[in-house]
């Protein structure tokens, strides 16, 4: 029983080394990319360190944070992005659903609509950009000479402080929105047609059937969208960095643009650390607070 107990032992482990061995590369490369990085960046939060000086750096305890609090732009920023967040997730998950309804039905043209709708995620985010940047041109572009040919003044969009953020949530909605849509689609094909078939006879309409049975069982669906849309929106850089460079008056600077700009354009890097680790902190927060409520609605 000894002899092949041990052997049993040896043979599990050769197969864990041979599958370590596997991980490896992988173990290596976040480690690398990912571990490495926010350990030190955890670090710096503490310090004064500055790039083009860096062995100059000292310990400073907690005045990054007492200062962000006291810092207009970053304040700014953490309000711009919960604004973000706020209006781009129902928007882009409204529209992934609708689309993912739409295309549930068999109709010759599905697989057309389909690639339309999924191209924009797989374009670039800085092309998108640009691309909307020709489009919301106040002068030349397609959407407001739209607007004046129905009557309607040309739109500041990106040079008006209070449309900015807004254009910029639609934009980014239109970019996502199809990959949601995919997912919802295979969560839509997933609900047995007999459940439909009972409901229909029961003389459920269309509408109810939607409340009372698509809804509820796409409810696992939904919450892994919600989840990655909400991390997602909260990572806003490409956008307002290509679009408007956090303008016009800071109302589109969102607090990932910001620690860019501190830590690489300004090199205060331990400021910048010091916002990475708050901001990081508070989607986290935010991320378990919103899977415990989901559990509670389970329960």
């Amino acid at each position: 029983m000894k002899s092949e107990r041990g052997l049993r032992g040896g043979i599990h482990w050769k197969d864990n080394m041979i599958a370590y061995a596997f991980l490896g590369p992988a173990l290596l490369v976040l480690s690398m990319f990912l571990v490495i990085p926010a350990i030190m960046a955890v670090y710096y939060a503490f310090t004064d360190y500055y790039l083009l000086t860096p062995d100059m750096r000292k310990f400073v305890g907690l005045d990054n944070f007492f200062n962000l609090f006291k810092d207009p732009i970053f304040l700014k920023s953490l309000l711009n992005t919960l604004k973000f967040v706020v209006c781009v997730i129902p928007l882009q998950v409204g529209a992934a659903l609708g689309m993912a309804l739409l295309l549930n039905k068999q109709r010759r043209a599905n697989t057309f609509f389909k690639v339309a709708y999924f191209s924009p995620v797989v374009m670039s985010l800085v092309v998108i950009s640009v691309l909307w940047l020709y489009l919301l041109n106040p002068n030349e572009g397609i959407i407001n000479n739209a607007l004046r040919n129905i009557g309607i003044s040309a739109q500041p969009f990106l040079t008006s402080p209070k449309q900015a953020i807004f254009t910029i949530v639609v934009v980014s909605a239109w970019q996502g929105a199809g990959f949601q849509m995919l997912i919802f689609l295979a969560g839509l094909q997933n609900i047995p047609v007999d459940v439909y078939e009972a409901a229909q006879m029961d003389g459920m309409n269309k509408w109810h059937r939607f409340i009372y049975i698509t809804l509820p069982l796409l409810k696992p669906t939904s919450v892994f969208i919600f989840i990655t849309t909400l991390i997602g929106a909260f990572k806003l850089l490409v956008q307002p960095m290509v679009m408007t460079q956090g303008g016009p008056m800071n109302s589109t600077m969102t607090v990932v643009y910001y620690i860019y700009q501190t830590g690489f354009t300004d090199r205060m890097v331990g400021y910048a650390s010091s916002m990475a680790l708050l901001f990081g902190t508070i989607i986290g927060i935010v991320t378990v607070a919103q899977r415990k409520l989901v559990k509670e609605d389970d329960d």
